[in-house]
């Protein structure tokens, strides 16, 4: 209903405060309500009963009666007593009471008929009736009409409703996002109140409100100022009020300020609560500072405040993030001994960090030992292992979780459905995604634009175009509008299949209904054209792409100029690499990679090496692409001692090679047989500063395959810099090559065992069937090892051999004694 049209239900009295009557005693009030309800109950014929209960006590009216009734029907009951004793017309305070019952109950279409039968007899209810209905249309989350009834009282009493009621008003007009009225609310109530009255027009609940809502919206500043406008007028911010800015700071990430406001709270002389210290540890747990956390805690331990679950859940998914899922493990171990009890959240945060990580059995436990607990696992629970197993395709065991989890009662939601269908794309398994696509629709879940565009990637994978282009049909036919990334899904998957045409047709069909590419859509047109050499197109894409307000960003930049590269035109490729600084997108590894292998492509390592030095003194972390270009480079131009640096260089910074380094390596060290020539003795006592060429020439001059030497060479190198686990992939790369591991290859991982700590561990890793020969060989290349000393650590791998050696003579020793009494018998 309108505000005009309450209006009219309602004659205005005249803008004057009546003269409050002298009260009555609450008691006689109270007593004749109670005798009157029970009367009311209890008698058939009760009109004589109620007259005679009135005249006993004739200053009190029917109305404050009514008032006290808190039984909607026995208020009906006693409202059309008094409606027949007076002619059928009761007077404004008994409508006014009737309305409060009404309210308090609920009853709308009562309400609407008793003001419009008020509007008939020209009567106004009094303004504790329409606090009742603007308290009770608030919590029914009427707002507008909530609000309708805030401008009546008004205009029709001269004044605002109570404070309680319009604290009411504010809290739905926020709950419904109407913000803007609230907030003039809100100043009506502060203006009000400051002009005097008797009324209390604000008080610190509404400030409350308001600040929650600021600062729910970003706008905590605005908050902090609405509170220290009002402080000491009327306003005395408590610690709820510190806990929301604290929040709300948190919230925008300025942990800085949050914690600054934390500690002006204390100086205050108010006691932060466990809430002041939960809030402000998840703000630093965010941020990844777990010093101030730890600190904090000791803070909390110090007042004599228990950290909550909630504290504890918030510290492990940080952790998670932040550090590792072991470091979590150990939280999760405290809250344990601290007696509290794990909920379902604090297992969902450790099964999704087990999932980061990959170690599903880990994930897998967490589940079911919840389920022990008696914890009812969620769609958080389980979403995370389902698109691990699908990630590692593990389709069956997804299938399985998801049905365990309907099973359990949980209706398989819109994100559910998506990570399984993501998962099969990802294995490949496009038919099967298309499948479950049309399982969740016949269930009543119906795909979005983010699970079409899986699926027409995948599509586009496999080159399936057509059914692609039908899914984009399917998706305009079902009014789901595809947004920029649909459009570019289809574009890059038109240009990976050599159809640049059909891909320029789709990006101009998106222009033509109006959908901003953006620089996602941009750069997968721009990128096309490179890849079939049209640079000049790609340039005007860019100009458009200016031109729209669409500004490109480090891709659009290290596209082109790779394609340039490719067109063998640094020229081109420098020009652009100076326009990209020029509009100041800073350049990263993959244009600092590109522009380098260009410049190996032309043979001009030097430049190349320069640019490698500017990455580095810009701050940019060189990553394995960038090393395996130079690596394969210098290894082609026969500089073994330059791409051996550059291999160790990259294992000293924790950047892991990949097959394609391994392969420079091997042919490089392979082919280029003359580096033998420097090597004056099968000791090699002068070192050079290469690991690598060290142990391929001794290895090589003691008569190894070259090839079997390369691979073990490089085997220790890993080994050396921590990286037993690559060294064991490496191994098996070696023998699905055709080149058996040998001794040097077991002295390298046992060597690669004891610079990892791991010394009694080797035997459930490495498997030793040598015979005494092999046995001496591998003791020799450990020695030589041992002149390449890593944290104290290698000695021991020798010590691992010649007991190995020992072990060995010693089981020759007894079979000899054995045949030995054999034959004297």
């Amino acid at each position: 209903m309108s505000k005009k049209n309450l209006l009219s239900l309602i004659k205005p009295p005249s803008c004057k405060k009546p003269k409050s009557p002298s009260p009555l005693p609450q008691a006689r009030i109270r007593r004749l309500a109670e005798n009157i309800s029970e009367i009311l109950k209890t008698h058939q014929s009760w009109d004589e009963i109620l007259e005679t209960q009135f005249a006993q006590d004739p200053e009190i009216a029917v109305s404050d009666v009514l008032d006290r009734i808190r039984d909607v029907k026995l208020g009906l009951m006693l409202f059309s007593w008094a409606s027949r004793r007076n002619g059928g017309s009761p007077n404004a305070s008994t409508y006014s009471a009737l309305l409060k019952i009404l309210a308090r109950s609920s009853e709308f279409q009562e309400i609407e008929s008793v003001l419009k039968t008020m509007k008939s007899e020209n009567k106004t209810p009094n303004r504790e009736a329409f606090d009742a209905l603007i308290i009770a249309f608030s919590r029914a989350g009427s707002a507008e009409k909530a609000h309708e009834l805030y401008s009546v009282v008004k205009e029709t009493h001269c004044c605002l409703p109570s404070v309680v009621a319009s604290n009411s008003l504010l809290s739905a007009l926020i709950a419904h996002g109407q913000i803007h009225i609230a907030c003039q609310v809100y100043d009506e109530m502060l203006k009000r109140d400051e002009n005097g009255g008797d009324d209390v027009c604000i008080d610190n609940c509404s400030t409350f409100i308001m600040v929650k809502e600021l600062c729910l919206e970003g706008k905590v500043d605005e908050g902090r100022k609405l509170i220290e406008d009002r402080w000491g007028d009327g306003c005395i911010p408590n610690v709820n009020f510190y806990n929301k800015l604290i929040d709300g700071y948190c919230r925008k990430g300025d942990i800085r300020r949050a914690y600054n406001l934390f500690r002006k709270m204390k100086l205050k002389g108010f006691l932060p609560t466990p809430v002041s210290y939960g809030t402000i540890i998840n703000g630093f747990c965010k941020k990844g500072n777990f010093k101030a956390v730890d600190q904090l805690l000791s803070e909390m331990k110090i007042c004599g405040l228990n950290v909550s679950v909630e504290i504890y859940n918030n510290i492990m998914d940080a952790q998670c993030k932040h550090i590792s899922i072991a470091e979590a493990m150990a939280t999760f171990r405290k809250l344990i001994e601290s007696g509290l009890i794990p909920d379902i959240t604090t297992y969902n945060s450790l099964i999704s960090g087990f999932c980061r990580e990959g170690k599903v059995p880990e994930a897998d436990n967490l589940l079911r030992e919840a389920m022990r607990r008696g914890l009812m696992p969620n769609k958080f629970s389980y979403t995370p292992l389902v698109h691990l197993y699908c990630r590692n395709g593990e389709i069956v065991k997804a299938s399985n979780l998801l049905i365990e989890m309907m099973k359990g009662g949980h209706r398989l939601d819109l994100v559910a459905y998506g990570v399984l269908i993501h998962g099969l794309v990802v294995a490949g398994e496009i038919d099967d995604a298309l499948v479950i696509r049309d399982r969740m629709m016949e269930r009543g879940v119906f795909p979005d634009a983010g699970i079409y565009n899986v699926l027409m990637s995948g599509l586009c994978k496999k080159g399936r175009l057509p059914a692609a282009k039908k899914l984009l049909a399917e998706m305009l036919e079902q009014n789901i509008l595809p947004d920029a990334f649909v459009y570019a899904t289809l574009v890059d998957g038109f240009i990976r299949h050599g159809d640049l045409g059909e891909a320029r047709k789709v990006f101009e069909f998106m222009g033509d209904k109006g959908i901003e590419p953006g620089v996602v859509g941009y750069n997968t047109m721009i990128k096309g054209y490179c890849k079939f050499g049209m640079m000049n197109d790609a340039i005007s894409c860019i100009g458009k792409m200016i031109k729209d307000q669409v500004y490109p960003d480090e891709f659009t930049y290290s596209t082109v100029i790779d394609g340039y590269v490719k067109q063998n035109d640094m020229d081109g490729a420098l020009r652009i690499f100076g326009d990209m600084v020029k509009r100041n997108r800073k350049p990263n590894v993959i244009t600092y990679s590109t522009l380098i292998n260009g410049f190996c492509r032309k043979g001009d390592l030097q430049r190349a090496e320069d640019l490698f030095r500017e990455m580095q003194s810009c701050g940019l972390i060189p990553n394995v692409i960038t090393y395996s270009i130079l690596i394969g480079s210098f290894c082609k131009e026969g500089n073994l001692e330059k791409a051996a640096s550059f291999f160790e260089t990259m294992l000293s910074n924790k950047c892991t090679p990949n097959n394609v380094t391994y392969h420079y390596l091997i042919n490089g060290l392979t082919n280029n047989m003359s580096v033998l020539a420097s090597v004056e003795g099968h000791e090699c006592q002068d070192h050079s500063e290469s690991l690598l060429l060290d142990m391929f020439k001794i290895m090589v001059l003691d008569g190894w395959d070259p090839r079997t030497a390369a691979y073990n060479a490089i085997s220790i190198c890993l080994c050396k810099h921590r990286m037993l686990k690559h060294a064991l992939e490496l191994r098996d790369e070696m023998v699905s090559k055709g080149c058996l591991p040998d001794s040097v290859t077991f002295v390298s991982l046992i060597y690669g065992v004891c610079v990892e700590g791991k010394l009694e561990e080797w035997k459930s890793s490495l498997s030793c069937s040598f015979d005494q020969r092999e046995l001496n060989v591998a003791l020799k290349y450990s020695k030589l090892l041992d002149q390449f000393p890593c944290q104290g650590m290698t000695c021991k791998a020798s010590q691992v051999l010649q007991t190995l050696i020992e072990e060995h003579q010693s089981e020759l020793e007894m079979n000899n004694q054995e045949v030995t009494q054999v034959l004297s018998h």
